[in-house]
């Protein structure tokens, strides 16, 4: 028995809103990578992106347990010497709250060639509204 591979033409793409709103961040990143990858598909397959199109809408309102909003650190290094810049997650939610859940799911997925294009399906929103309401997306249930 031969395993069936689909190919690009098989491979249907739906869209899915996930309401951040008082939610968990590591929940709401594990399920949204697990739709990026298509893992909730019966045609997932490891070396392909299978996965449908995520839409995370109200990224401010995103819960942290325990002290993580006073202690978590987002690093990044800008490559020069001494050039490591250290931004608290209160301070980030503050200025760019979608860039949490981003660099949340992002952490969730291969790093790989395929990751960054699995990535790309990812649309992240810091209030209620976002311009995809032609794509028909369908709401994901809470966890």
């Amino acid at each position: 028995m031969k395993t069936h591979i689909p190919s690009q033409g098989e491979i249907v793409r739906q869209w899915h809103v996930v309401d951040a709103a008082d939610q968990v961040l590591g929940r709401v990143a594990s399920a949204a990578a697990l739709i990026l990858m298509g893992k909730h598909k019966p045609t997932y397959t490891t070396f392909l992106d299978t996965g449908d199109h995520v839409i995370v809408i109200n990224a401010e309102r995103i819960k942290l347990t325990g002290r993580k909003e006073q202690q978590k650190l987002y690093r990044r290094h800008s490559g020069y010497p001494g050039g490591l810049t250290e931004v608290g997650a209160a301070k980030l939610r503050a200025t760019r709250p979608t860039k949490m859940i981003e660099h949340a799911i992002a952490g969730m997925l291969p790093k790989t060639k395929l990751g960054k294009q699995m990535y790309r399906k990812l649309k992240v929103y810091a209030g209620d509204k976002h311009p995809h309401q032609a794509q028909q997306p369908v709401a994901l249930a809470k966890s």
